[in-house]
């Protein structure tokens, strides 16, 4: 490991890393058992619409998660607010105390990284549960298109 802290720098959070990479691998397992159990088959392949739903709701998720001021809250004890950041979304900076609450601080502000996790969710949804992660989906996708034209419609008012 101390090759690893030489190679890489003391200052990365390869403990927290670990621990985040382990409870990701350890919910895979455990959606994978429980569909399983259930008697959940896996689709031969998923539709470009359902594929699309699923991109346009990750996409929008994951900045919920990570950007927008609502969330805050559920950030606050792994960043610090910094200033805003544009259309209801902020600019936090992540606490380093300690790896984990580092590793989840990067994790939960970035939509990149935290995409991951929300695409595997709704497409473990669209297994086990997929009309309500159909219905989860859309909501999402016409939020997505709601920030559009809400961009669009300041840009032409000005």
């Amino acid at each position: 490991m101390s090759e690893i802290r030489q190679a890489y720098g003391e200052s990365r959070p390869l403990p927290g890393y670990l621990l985040a990479m382990g409870t990701y691998a350890a919910i895979i397992g455990a959606v994978s058992v429980a569909g399983r159990r259930s008697g959940a088959r896996l689709p031969e392949r998923f539709s470009f619409a359902d594929t699309a739903l699923v991109s346009v709701a990750t996409h929008k998720l994951s900045r919920l998660i990570t950007k927008e001021a609502v969330t805050s809250p559920l950030r606050a004890p792994f960043t610090r607010y910094e200033e805003p950041a544009g259309h209801a979304e902020l600019k936090e900076s992540v606490r380093s105390h300690n790896p984990a609450q580092h590793a989840i601080g990067e994790l939960l502000t970035c939509p990149f990284c935290i995409a991951v996790w929300v695409a595997s969710g709704l497409t473990a949804g669209m297994v086990l549960a997929p009309r309500v992660t159909r219905l989860v989906s859309t909501a999402f996708t016409a939020v997505a298109a709601s920030d559009v034209l809400n961009l669009v419609y300041d840009k032409l008012k000005s």
